[in-house]
This record gives structure tokens, C-alpha cells and sequence, in this order.
């Protein structure tokens, strides 16, 4: 392999006096280069000298979406732009994107990062991966791609829809890996299912899903359909896109951080201050090697856990558990806080349901309401509406007793719940819109 896997073995005191050096650099450069940093830093009357070991980061700014968004376009570079060789940026759907920026050293180490995490996902030269994440500004195809090529794979760039096509390929292409996002890997499961494609006979032997958070029961539910391992890849593009963390094969118990690039916090949502290893928070990232856009203290929104514990598959690098959810998809439903995971984790345990659901936010007077919409599977339509509706009063019970609030449970034909080519829309708030 051509890019250094001993970095993932480090001992523990070798990895941290790694991770200072790259810390120290990073923190200099980009109070001498990035205006906000500059002055985010003299606000708190910190300099680039104080940071004298791994705990003085908290001394640090933290770094938010609506900061990145306020410096658009190019305002977070640490370089000229003449020295930057590709933007990416987020949809910006809640106002101007996020852009992002990467030199070429940059893509040359976000493209290792992918190697090592596509090989933790058991794939070696030789092997053959079919892309159906979205190409362009969105940093999951490209990032996916680079990765894939500098592993050695066979990359086949088909990026999202045409979902027939994509079942075709991966018949004819024999490709042994598939990455997209997990509701989008229904999509295929399920048009295979129409079609008759027998998914036990293609070659694929492994999944990477990432992209939009997903649940233990989706798992089982991806692996039983697709047969194939289904593992988890994560990344944001402030950050640096995919490939920040990845599981192992062997594990399959939390994402490996890969710490040599990325100096990982975890923080109370509320006040920002740093939780010990094995307590729930919000993930806040430093990045320790990027030129064109690095970022301090950058508050991801993602809550987890990270876990220090060693892994089967020998790498040293702290493991970070599935994202629960994020802190802007929280849904707070009469005083309880609620995830869509949790709620899928529910559907998922309901072997009658299908996997594709929707939840709907209302308020009615002052009070809110949740309503769940769930596809049924077509033994269960099959079963009538009288018995729908029983197993709808059980589904809404059970989320009474998992998550403690009440909601209505909608069993909807099945195909009634829009599809998604990417990621999928889990939650419409109403409350938002006025309703």
C-alpha cells in the first residue's frame, strides 16, 4: 500500500507528542494567516505560545457554521487562493454555503485518509468500488473517489439516481464495495427486490454508509438485505470531508478518529466544556494538517461518545460511537428531547415495518405534537387496516416506553414516503413554517 498505515498503530505517548507538534504549527499559522482566528484569539487573550500541551486547546476559540458562513467566500483561507486547487461547499440550503478549500498537499492527505479508511473496511488492492455518492461541490463522491484510486481499487465514478442503472453495474461491474449514504442503499435493496435481482449473488462484500446518521437496527437491516458488511465512514467538509473516521471490520464498535490529522474534543452542548472519555457531549474537531483551510475548536453538531478503549483490529486511535444525532436535528417534543435515531431504532426493531419513515412536527395550540409515517411492509398491508392500526398502537408504545414521549404512528402504503437519491429527510417540522 502506498500510504503509511504505521501512524495507526502508534503508541499512545508517540501519537500525542505527534499530534502537540501538529497542533502548535497549526495554531501559529492560522493566528498569523486567518483574520478571524487573529482576532477570536486577542478577544481571549491567547497566543499561539500558551498552547504548551494537548489540554491547553481548550484555551482556544471555538470555530461555528454561522463563522465559516459570515467569512464567505474565501475569508478562512490560510493560503492564497492561487495556492488552492479545489473548493467544496456545503448546499447552504439555510442560507450561503460553507466553502471549503484544499491545496495539493491537502488532497493528497484527504486521499490517504480515504485509503486507510476504505482499508479498515477489509478492501485491498485488487478490490473494486462502485461510488453512488453525489459528484461536485458535495465532498462524499470526489473525496470517495481520491481515496478509492490511492488504495489501488477499481473506481467506478457513478455518483446518485438512475437506481436501475446502478443495479446493473453492480452486476455487470462486479464490484465488491459499495459506498453511498444508508437510506439511499435502500433504495437499491428495495428496487432490487422489484426488479429480481438476487443481491446474494453480486460480489459485493462490504458497505461504507455514511453522510446522515444511522441506527445498530439499520445495520441489520442494510446487512440482511444487501448481504454484505455494512460499516460506518464519517466526515464533514469543514473538516475535511469523508474518511475523518471509519470503522474497522473487525469490530464494528465505533468509528476509529484518525488523531495523527484530527484532534478530537468532546464538550457539554451547553457550555462548551470538556467531557471526560465515555460521557455523551457535542464533537468539536482541530484539524492538525490541513494548509488551505484549517479550522480550531470546530463545533460539529454531532453528538457521541468517544471511547478510548483498544480494539480488536490493533489501531491506537480513539474510537468515537455512532452519532446519536445532531444538536440542530433535536427535536424537543413537550420537554423531551428526541432524536430520529431513537425513533428508528424503534421502527427498525418492528420486523412488519418497513425501513423507510418520515416524522412530522406539529403545534397544536400551545402543546406539540409528533406524528410518525412509516412504510408498511406488504405482508403487513396485506393484513388489513384493523391490523395496521394494532400494530401501530404497539409501535407508538414502544416509543412512549424507549424515548418517553407520545406520538401517532402513521402506517402508510408502501412507496408513500418519498425516496432519496442522497440524504434522506428524516424529519418536517411544521413548527418552523408557521403551521
Amino acid at each position: 500500500m502506498i500510504f503509511d498505515v504505521d501512524n495507526e498503530t502508534l503508541p499512545r505517548e508517540e501519537l500525542e507528542a505527534l499530534q502537540l507538534r501538529r497542533l502548535k504549527a497549526t495554531v501559529e499559522r492560522c493566528y498569523e494567516t486567518v483574520k478571524f482566528y487573529r482576532e477570536a484569539m486577542d478577544e481571549l487573550e491567547v497566543k499561539p505560545h500558551h498552547i504548551q500541551n494537548l489540554a491547553d486547546v481548550k484555551l482556544l476559540p471555538f470555530t461555528k457554521k454561522e463563522q465559516l458562513r459570515d467569512n464567505y467566500p474565501f475569508g478562512m483561507f490560510a493560503v492564497p487562493t492561487d495556492q488552492v486547487v479545489r473548493v467544496h461547499a456545503s448546499s447552504g440550503t439555510t442560507g450561503k454555503p460553507t466553502v471549503v478549500g484544499y491545496t495539493r498537499r491537502d488532497i493528497a492527505n484527504w486521499g490517504q485518509m480515504v485509503a486507510r479508511s476504505l482499508s479498515a473496511a477489509g478492501l485491498r488492492p485488487g478490490d473494486r468500488l462502485h461510488n453512488a455518492y453525489g459528484y461536485g461541490l458535495f465532498t462524499g463522491g470526489l473525496g470517495l473517489h481520491y481515496g478509492a484510486e490511492t488504495l489501488g481499487l477499481m473506481t467506478i465514478p457513478m455518483s446518485g439516481g438512475q437506481t436501475q442503472k446502478q443495479l446493473m453495474l453492480l452486476q455487470d461491474f462486479e464490484a465488491t464495495a459499495l459506498c453511498c449514504t444508508p437510506s439511499y442503499a435502500l433504495n437499491i435493496a428495495e428496487e432490487a427486490e422489484v426488479l429480481g435481482v438476487d443481491m446474494k449473488k453480486l460480489a459485493l462484500k462490504v458497505g461504507i454508509f455514511g453522510a446522515e446518521p444511522w441506527s445498530e437496527e439499520m445495520r441489520y437491516e442494510l446487512e440482511s438485505r444487501l448481504h454484505m458488511d455494512a460499516l460506518d465512514i464519517y466526515g464533514l467538509s469543514e473538516v475535511m470531508g469523508p474518511g475523518v473516521g471509519m470503522e474497522c471490520l473487525e469490530g464494528k464498535k465505533g468509528l476509529h478518529i484518525w488523531e495523527d490529522h484530527f484532534l478530537v474534543e468532546c464538550v457539554d452542548v451547553d457550555t462548551g466544556e470538556p467531557l471526560p472519555y465515555g460521557e455523551e457531549g457535542e464533537i468539536v474537531f482541530t484539524s492538525l494538517s490541513k494548509e488551505a483551510f484549517p479550522v480550531l475548536r470546530y463545533r460539529t453538531r454531532d453528538i457521541s461518545v468517544l471511547e478510548p478503549a483498544p480494539c480488536k483490529c490493533g489501531r491506537t486511535h480513539v474510537r468515537m460511537r455512532r452519532i446519536s444525532g445532531r444538536s440542530d436535528d433535536m427535536l424537543i417534543i413537550r420537554g423531551v428531547n428526541v432524536f430520529p435515531t431513537q425513533v428508528e431504532a424503534v421502527l427498525m426493531r418492528t420486523e412488519t415495518l418497513s425501513p423507510f419513515y418520515q416524522i412530522e412536527v406539529f403545534r397544536d395550540g400551545f402543546m406539540d405534537s409528533m406524528v410518525v409515517n412509516v412504510e408498511a411492509s406488504p405482508p403487513l398491508h396485506a393484513k388489513g387496516q384493523e391490523y395496521m392500526d394494532k400494530v401501530a398502537a404497539k409501535v407508538q408504545k414502544d416509543i412512549k416506553d424507549f424515548i418517553g414521549v407520545s406520538c401517532r404512528v402513521k402506517i402508510q402504503p408502501t412507496g408513500a414516503i418519498e425516496r432519496s437519491m442522497g440524504k434522506a429527510v428524516r424529519v418536517v417540522d411544521h413548527r418552523k413554517k408557521g403551521h
